[in-house]
C-alpha cells in the first residue's frame, strides 16, 4: 500500500466510516490539533529523560490517539465503532497533578514558560492542547460531541502545566516569575 492516494488532491479528505469533507473542515482542524498535541507531546516524551513521565505520556498519547479517531468518524454512521472514551482518564490526570504538587512549592506569582528545555517543550504543548480544547468547543457547539472529551482536554492542559513545573523541579531549572512592567 502506497501512502499517497491522490484521493485528497481536490481539497477533501475522507472521514472514518465513509463521507468526505473539506479539509478545513472544523473537524479535521479539530483532530489534526491534537494530533499536532500528540507530536508536541512526543517532544516531551523524548526530551525529559524521566521514566515514569515517559510512560505516563505514552498512556496519554495513545488517548489521544482515541480522541482523534473519535473526532475522524463521521457522526451520520452510527454503526462505526469508535475507540472508547472513560472518564477514568480524567480522573488518572487529576491524580497525575495531585502527586506532583506534593513536591511543588507553591505557585504565588505567573511564571514565564521556560526552565528546562522539555518545561519548554511542555507548554507548547499545554498551548496546543488549550486550541484543540477550542477546536472540540466549537465543533460541540455545531455537532454534539462526546461528553468527555471537552473535560479530557481541559484537564489535560492543567496537567501539562503542572508537568512543565515538575519537570523543571526535578531537572534543577529555574522558575522565572513574570514581572509586569
Amino acid at each position: 500500500m502506497k501512502i499517497y492516494t491522490k484521493t485528497g488532491d481536490d481539497a477533501t479528505t475522507m472521514l472514518w466510516g465513509g463521507g468526505r469533507v473539506e479539509k478545513h473542515h472544523i473537524r479535521i482542524d479539530a483532530y489534526g490539533t491534537v494530533d499536532e498535541l500528540n507530536s508536541a507531546l512526543g517532544i516531551v516524551h523524548d526530551s525529559a529523560n524521566m521514566p515514569e513521565v515517559a510512560a505516563e505520556l505514552q498512556q496519554i498519547q495513545s488517548r489521544l490517539f482515541s480522541l482523534g479517531a473519535i473526532l475522524a468518524t463521521n457522526p451520520d454512521k452510527k454503526n462505526v465503532q469508535t475507540p472508547a472514551f472513560d472518564a477514568a482518564y480524567i480522573e488518572d490526570l487529576e491524580k497525575s497533578i495531585d502527586r506532583m504538587e506534593t513536591v511543588l512549592p507553591p505557585l504565588k506569582n505567573f511564571i514565564l514558560p521556560s526552565g528546562h528545555l522539555a518545561s519548554s517543550h511542555c507548554h507548547l504543548a499545554r498551548c496546543i492542547c488549550r486550541r484543540a480544547e477550542r477546536k472540540c468547543s466549537w465543533l460541540n457547539a455545531h455537532q454534539t460531541l462526546d461528553p468527555l472529551l471537552i473535560p479530557y482536554l481541559n484537564r489535560l492542559s492543567d496537567y501539562l502545566f503542572v508537568l512543565a513545573r515538575y519537570i523543571s523541579h526535578c531537572q534543577n531549572g529555574e522558575e522565572i516569575i513574570w514581572k509586569s512592567n
